[in-house]
């Protein structure tokens, strides 16, 4: 359920801050650079184990520290609440919850799983294939309970079979992990392709309010669409070699984004690239909150940023009927379309401090 406190010691421009936060709606108001991105990026990686901005662990730590600490306490649906809390330094991070350590991020999100819109949420678009299949599994986690085990499955298999070809082992040596890959692979292109079935309905819904266009996915599974995964690892293997690595799977896979029939970073403007983009995360939320709702948190990075008053309006419109908890910042204190009731917050030079 919704997040309800937080505690954020030496992050980023944060010393202390200790928050009491609203289950459907927060607002951050400040001026730019004041630390409202950072406080979002503190829930985000509270939830996701992980920055939606950096991967360099140690700029993320306040200068001069040696260490920063995230807790936060998440309702579980039935009065109680679920701490979580994470630990990071130079050396990695420690994850928490209820008290012991957690195996992995996956344990955090089962309980504060945030989505993020920021002003560089049309990358999702823009970049390459590893964003939009990282958006990808992430709706499937959330959907098919195997899809962990499945996914970690082909990972090892693969750090396997391409550990083999960078040492140049023989050709039984790689094929060793044929099996188990091809297998595993199969499993977890089938779980993401039922997936995007199940999400096309929310996009479409999305992307006739958003862009008054028709939105479709296209999912490429990673290996040519006549052959399975075992007989394009066999075929290829001489390539493999070439490249020290596996050409064929899931890890290749990527998601074609398209509007009225075209690929949509060919055809749609930077702010409808934004709110594209954005569609799609709203679409993924809705989906993800279909049997449980009220779980997620939305953190909304000033979202009238590239977007004019018309597409602002017609974002904020879609975002009001979602289940979910609202964390928004803005340069404005006041935020026409989003809820009247909740928390508002002041964020100046690293200190928050909630309005009377």
């Amino acid at each position: 359920m919704a997040l309800t406190w937080l505690r954020v010691e030496q992050f980023r421009c944060f010393e202390t801050v200790e928050l009491e936060l609203d289950p459907r709606f927060n607002l951050f108001v400040g001026a730019n650079a004041s630390g409202k991105t950072s406080l979002l990026e503190a829930l985000f990686f509270l939830g996701r184990g992980r920055s939606f901005r950096t991967r360099r662990l140690e700029t993320l730590i306040r200068q001069g520290q040696k260490e920063f600490l995230i807790v936060g306490r998440a309702g579980t649906g039935q009065g109680g609440t679920t701490t979580l809390g994470l630990r990071g330094s130079r050396d990695g991070t420690e994850l928490r919850v209820a008290g012991r350590a957690a195996q992995g991020a996956a344990e955090l999100a089962e309980h504060f799983p945030p989505q993020v819109i920021d002003p560089e949420v049309h990358k999702l678009l823009e970049e390459g294939p590893g964003r939009r299949r990282r958006f990808l599994d992430w709706g499937v986690f959330h959907v098919e309970p195997t899809f962990l085990t499945t996914w970690q499955r082909y990972h090892k298999a693969l750090r396997q079979r391409n550990a083999a070809l960078k040492q140049a082992l023989p050709d039984a040596d790689v094929r060793l992990w044929d099996l188990e890959l091809s297998t595993s692979g199969e499993a977890l292109s089938q779980q993401r392709a039922s997936y995007l079935q199940e999400l096309m309905p929310a996009l479409r819904r999305v992307g006739q309010a958003l862009l008054g266009a028709d939105v479709t996915l296209v999912y490429h599974r990673g290996w040519p669409d006549e052959a399975g995964l075992a007989a394009s690892l066999e075929r290829d293997l001489d390539r493999d070699r070439r490249y020290r690595a596996t050409q064929h799977g899931p890890h290749r896979a990527d998601v074609v984004v398209r509007v009225e029939g075209h690929a949509a970073k060919d055809r749609v403007s930077r702010g409808q690239q934004k709110l594209l983009a954005a569609g799609l995360t709203l679409a993924q939320l809705e989906i993800q909150e279909r049997d449980r709702p009220g779980r997620s948190a939305l953190l909304l990075d000033d979202p009238a940023a590239e977007l004019d008053a018309a597409n602002l309006e017609r974002l904020l419109a879609c975002i009001r009927v979602l289940p979910v908890q609202l964390i928004v910042t803005s340069l404005n204190p006041q935020v026409h379309g989003l809820p009247e009731q909740g928390r508002r917050f002041h964020v100046e030079h690293g200190r928050i401090a909630a309005d009377a």
